[in-house]
């Protein structure tokens, strides 16, 4: 306990540090990006640059306090940094992974742990209903309720032909996609008080669609669906569902999928000349997930693009 005491000022300390020191935009990595590539399901400590996560210029002001979240697939990426600034808003966090995962899944554990709430960490495929519901269970046991789920797992594969799309990765795209979204939402759904949220990842490719991602695109674009028509559903009961739809973001997505040469121009197309980093879509997860924020939202469809201004 002393030592996560020491982490967390050390944490504190360095993100008061950084905040002074700011002066006009935030500098974030530019295109193009070292070509690389990982096999599936990729590892974030093998991305370079290491994706930023931390958020050190964003201060906490207990919008969460007290709550407790569970977020799937925030071993790294997306899920990673809406893990960290959900501690720091006061949340306790349960989130999954996968068994390739592990060492990505340890620093996501210990990022929270350095913002002084509990982690809790827990290994399988949200393609199995009976997994999720053993999700949902494990997070009750460990905290003892449930106020934020975060529907974020993802796989993605690109094929350049309707040909080359197999019925197995249609299968697996669907069942981790949209699948996984429903089996979570049903479990978690008992446990879920009024004034709680669920918050999906959605993306651009579910409003425009993408060539070579034909299953990956539709199975955002059902996310969407599902949102709006869930949220519909649910308001009578207090429950807030909304869903986070990114343009590029540098997560170990990518490489896992893409060849070396794409994956170094990966978001070089966007206005802003570069992929997002996740701790500039995570705050975005905070807002939702706050009924101090977003008491009257729900249904909604929020896309971060990087200045593109022509998405759906």
């Amino acid at each position: 306990m002393a030592s996560t005491k020491r982490k967390t000022a050390q944490t504190k300390s360095a993100r008061k540090n950084s905040s002074a020191k700011i002066s006009g935009r935030l500098k974030q990595p530019k295109s193009p990006m070292p070509p690389q590539h990982q096999a599936k399901p990729g590892q974030e400590q093998k991305l370079k640059p290491r994706p930023h996560y931390e958020a050190p210029h964003y201060t906490g002001a207990g919008k969460l306090k007290d709550k407790v979240a569970l977020i799937t697939g925030a071993d790294s990426g997306i899920g990673r940094a809406v893990a960290v600034l959900f501690a720091r808003e006061g949340a306790d966090v349960a989130f999954t992974f996968l068994k390739e995962e592990k060492q990505d899944a340890n620093e996501t554990k210990r990022a929270v742990e350095a913002e002084g709430r509990r982690a809790y960490p827990m290994m399988g495929d949200v393609r199995e209903v009976d997994i999720c519901r053993e999700f949902v269970e494990q997070t009750l046991a460990e905290f003892g309720k449930l106020d934020i789920l975060v529907n974020n797992a993802a796989f993605q594969q690109h094929q350049e032909s309707l040909e080359e799309l197999t019925e197995e990765q249609w299968d697996q795209t669907f069942k981790t996609n949209i699948y996984g979204y429903f089996h979570m939402t049903k479990a978690a759904l008992p446990h879920l008080a009024e004034g709680s949220a669920i918050v999906n990842t959605g993306s651009i490719t579910g409003l425009e669609g993408s060539k070579e991602l034909l299953d990956y695109a539709s199975t955002k674009g059902a996310i969407h669906a599902f949102t709006k028509s869930l949220a519909q559903n649910l308001v009578e009961r207090g429950i807030r569902v909304n869903c986070v739809a990114p343009g590029p973001v540098w997560t170990p997505l990518n490489p896992a999928d893409k060849e070396p040469k794409e994956v170094a121009e990966f978001g070089a197309d966007t206005p802003f000349k570069r992929p997002a980093q996740p701790e500039e879509i995570a705050p975005a997860y905070v807002y939702f997930a706050s009924e101090i924020d977003s008491s009257y939202v729900t249904g909604e469809i929020l896309t971060l693009l990087g200045g593109e201004t022509t998405a759906g």
